[in-house]
C-alpha cells in the first residue's frame, strides 16, 4: 500500500532566489520589491506560509509574496547591508539594499535641507505657520552631531547658499528673506515676499523665491526685485532648484495625482516639463541633469529620479519625505517631517559655483 504524505510536513521547494531589488534604496520603513524565483508561500498542512526575510540580520514584515514578487517593509533597526529569503528549502542568494541612515531628528522641515561646501548640513525647524520656535535652524555635521545655528526667524522655510557661501532663508509667516553670516547671526535680505517658501541661486547669484500663492520672484544682486513668472498656488510650498543654463525647476504640490515639475527659462517662460507625480516636494539637480525629487510616482512614495529624457524611476523608498540635497561628500541628504538621513546613492551633485 502506497505511503501518503502527513498532512503536517512542509510543501517541497526549490530554494528561492532574488534577481532584483526595487528600487535599491530605502528609509527604514519603506517598502522594496524583491524579483525572482520560488518567492511565494508554502504550504504547511492547510496553511500558507510566507517566507521570512532578513535585512541586515534584522527580520522584515512581508506584504505580499507570490512566486517571482514579493514586498517587504525595511526594518526600523536594519542598516545598509544583504537581504536574504529564506523557506523550508534553504536560503536565497543575498542581494545589497542601501539604507538610509538617521543622522538628526527632533526637526521640522518643510522642503530640502541645504548642504554648505564642507558638508555641513542645516535643516529647519519651522513649526505651525505664525508660531515661534526656540531654534530656527539646526546645523548637523556629517557624523550626526546637530547644534543649534539660528534663533528668532519665525517659520524658517527655504534655504539656499548663494555663490560666496552665505546661506539664506525665507520665512514663510513675514514673507522676508534673511541672510545669515557664519556665527548663525541674521538679517532681512528683502521683504514682501508673500508666502516665502522655496528659495535658490542660479550661477550668476540671483536668488529666486517661491510665493506658494502664486509668484515666482527673482532678486538679483544688487537685490532689486522682479516677479520672475507666475504659477498655480500650491497647497503646501514652492520647491526650487536651478541648472547651469539658468533653468528654474519648480514643484508645487496639489491635491492632484498628476502634478509636474515646472521648467522656468531666464526669460521666465514657462512650461510642464514632466508630469505625472504625486505630491512632489523638495527637489535637487545631479551633474548629469537628472532632477531628484521628494515624490509619490504610481503610488508609490520616495525619492524619485527623472532624466532629461523624460524617464522617471522610483530611486529610493520612503514615507514623508519632504526634500533632497546632494552633499560635497558625496552622499545623499534626505529630508522627512522631523528628521534628516544620509545615503550613498552614487549620485554627485550640480556644483553651479
Amino acid at each position: 500500500m502506497p505511503r501518503t504524505r502527513s498532512q503536517s510536513a512542509p510543501e517541497i521547494l526549490p530554494e528561492p532566489r532574488i534577481d532584483d531589488i526595487v528600487p535599491a534604496a530605502a528609509l527604514p520603513l519603506g517598502e522594496v520589491e524583491l524579483i525572482g524565483a520560488h518567492l511565494g508561500p508554502f504550504s504547511f498542512g492547510q496553511s500558507a506560509v510566507l517566507p521570512a526575510v532578513l535585512v541586515d540580520g534584522h527580520p522584515a514584515h512581508v506584504s505580499m509574496s507570490r512566486p517571482t514578487r514579493l514586498a517587504l517593509r525595511v526594518p526600523e533597526g536594519a542598516s545598509t547591508g544583504l537581504i536574504e529569503v529564506r523557506n523550508p528549502a534553504g536560503a536565497s542568494n543575498a542581494a545589497p539594499l542601501r539604507v538610509a541612515h538617521q543622522l538628526s531628528e527632533g526637526l521640522h522641515p518643510v522642503t530640502s535641507p541645504a548642504v554648505s561646501r564642507s558638508g555641513m548640513i542645516y535643516a529647519t525647524i519651522s513649526g505651525p505657520r505664525g508660531k515661534q520656535t526656540p531654534v530656527s535652524i539646526v546645523r548637523v555635521s556629517p557624523d550626526g552631531r546637530g547644534t543649534p545655528f539660528v534663533t528668532g526667524i519665525l517659520n524658517a522655510t527655504g534655504l539656499a547658499f548663494n555663490p560666496d557661501g552665505d546661506l539664506f532663508v525665507t520665512s514663510r509667516a513675514e514673507g522676508n528673506v534673511y541672510r545669515v553670516d557664519a556665527s548663525g547671526e541674521s538679517n532681512v535680505y528683502a521683504e514682501g515676499m508673500g508666502v516665502a517658501t522655496g528659495a535658490a541661486f542660479d550661477a550668476e547669484g540671483n536668488l529666486f523665491v517661491g510665493d506658494r500663492s502664486g509668484t515666482i520672484f527673482k532678486i538679483d544682486p544688487q537685490r532689486r526685485i522682479f516677479v520672475h513668472a507666475t504659477l498655480e498656488p500650491s497647497v503646501a510650498a514652492y520647491h526650487l532648484a536651478a541648472d547651469a543654463a539658468g533653468t528654474l525647476f519648480v514643484t508645487a504640490p496639489s491635491l492632484s495625482s498628476n502634478d509636474a515639475i515646472w521648467a522656468i527659462d531666464s526669460h521666465g517662460e514657462t512650461r510642464a516639463w514632466f508630469r505625472g507625480l504625486g505630491r512632489p516636494q523638495g527637489l535637487a539637480l545631479s551633474k548629469d541633469g537628472d532632477v531628484y525629487l521628494a515624490a509619490c510616482l504610481h503610488g508609490h512614495p520616495g525619492l524619485v529620479r527623472v532624466t532629461p529624457d523624460g524617464e522617471a524611476s522610483l530611486v529610493l523608498a520612503g514615507h514623508n519625505l519632504i526634500g533632497v540635497a546632494f552633499s560635497p561628500l558625496g552622499t545623499t541628504i534626505l529630508a522627512t517631517h522631523d528628521a534628516v538621513y544620509d545615503v550613498d546613492l552614487g549620485v554627485e551633485g550640480l556644483n553651479l559655483f
